[in-house]
């Protein structure tokens, strides 16, 4: 019951920042922003770790930098750099959960979109001069790569769909600010952000299944 509280609460403050909440105050704003992933955080919390309390414990410690990270976002690289801890963070859940064997072609299309936006974000910074900015952009995009290559290898459904949204919701972001502006941005960052926040934590509650083989039977 508990659960299905905090995703409606999480919903609905979600849907009064991105909608209702003026740009000004800022403090306002930046207070606004942050309860809905205070309440994500509670739910990861409140939800039961069906196999691994470690699993459970980086994923909150990743959901509370990402918190952080968004109340200094408006100091951009500071919220940069706090956002590419976050990610470490997940790819050090993600990486304690990785299967060993995964064929690598299921890598290319993360692999693809790294290069492209590497090119394309970070190309247009060179450009003008902005070289400090353009080699961040490259370090962001290989650790968010990485955090969804680490997804797809846990195969857990939740956290895969979660690393993926949060790759969406940043390219977004960066395109917008960094290449031309994008029609209702916030809504489109904001959304997915929230809702790859809500599927990682909730693939703490995910089941995970182990075969083995034990005279040619397959055992579950």
């Amino acid at each position: 019951m508990i659960q299905k509280l905090l995703l409606a609460a999480i919903t609905i403050m979600g849907a009064i920042y991105i909608f209702l909440i003026p740009s000004d105050p800022v403090g306002f704003k930046i207070f606004m922003k942050l309860i809905p992933m205070a309440l994500i955080i509670l739910f990861a919390l409140t939800t039961r770790s069906l196999f691994s309390r470690t699993y459970k414990r980086i994923v909150i410690l990743g959901l509370f930098v990402c918190m952080i990270a968004d109340g200094v976002l408006y100091w951009f690289m500071i919220g940069l750099i706090t956002f590419f801890i976050g990610h470490i963070f997940y790819i050090i859940a993600f990486r304690h959960m990785a299967r060993k064997h995964m064929p690598i072609w299921a890598a290319i299309p993360l692999l693809l979109y790294g290069i492209g936006m590497a090119i394309w974000l970070a190309g247009s910074q060179f450009t003008t001069g902005q070289t400090v900015l353009g080699i961040a952009i490259i370090a962001y995009i290989c650790v968010i790569t990485t955090m969804g290559w680490m997804a797809i290898r846990t195969r857990l459904p939740l956290a895969i769909v979660g690393a993926l949204l949060f790759i969406f919701s940043d390219s977004v972001l960066a395109i917008d600010r960094f290449v031309y502006a994008i029609p209702y941005r916030d809504a489109l960052v904001m959304v997915s952000y929230y809702a790859a926040q809500v599927f990682i934590a909730a693939s703490i509650g995910s089941r995970v299944v182990k075969y083995s083989v034990n005279r040619n039977n397959l055992i579950r």
